[in-house]
């Protein structure tokens, strides 16, 4: 069997996700945050993280106007320089800025404790069946929750990963420090 780099996995799963065609990526990510939006993971968080989708990632706006009509608080990352990360509280009303990446953030916001996170929707390039992801690159949400690899008493936060299923790879070879996820979401599971 080839093994392939993290870049080659990573350019073929940005290919394969770039290449779904708008109305059915719209289609697609309705169908997972339902998915989503119906589990216990869900209902039972009080406190939850989630990405602001960029570019042909899938559309996770349904999973803020759920939240903020559920009274959950919501937070969204914010990365920093020195390559570290940190989650800050979304309203409505909060005003975003594009990062140097181009990614919205918060121009300002209460910052929470990864350990008071009850979900995270992660966002991912690339994923195998055995909850192995690759993401963009920057190693960021494998630095932030490191402990949860360290420490097996950390029953949360779940990382939950949303992707379309062109995305899934047949096999990928973790690093140490890969922090697997506790479930992927697709338009098909």
């Amino acid at each position: 069997m080839t093994t392939h780099s993290s870049n080659e996995l990573r350019e073929r799963g940005q290919t394969a996700r770039n290449e779904i065609p708008e109305e059915l990526h719209s289609k697609y990510s309705l169908r997972i945050c339902y998915r989503f939006l119906n589990s216990g993971l869900f209902f039972r968080a009080k406190n939850i993280a989630c990405y602001l989708a960029s570019r042909s990632e899938v559309d996770t706006s349904l999973i803020f106007e759920r939240a903020w009509r559920a009274k959950k608080r919501i937070y969204v990352p914010i990365i920093e320089k020195h390559g570290q990360m940190r989650f800050v509280q979304i309203k409505r009303n909060t005003r975003l800025e594009r990062n140097h990446f181009g990614i919205w953030e918060p121009v300002s916001g209460t910052d929470i404790s990864s350990t008071e996170l009850d979900v995270v929707v992660t966002p991912l390039v690339a994923f195998d069946e055995k909850l192995n992801r690759i993401g963009m690159g920057g190693g960021y949400f494998d630095r932030y929750f490191s402990f949860l690899k360290s420490n097996q008493q950390w029953l949360k936060p779940k990382l939950v990963g949303f992707a379309f299923e062109c995305q899934k790879i047949e096999k990928i070879a973790p690093n140490h420090w890969d922090i697997p996820l506790y479930r992927v979401l697709t338009e098909r599971n």
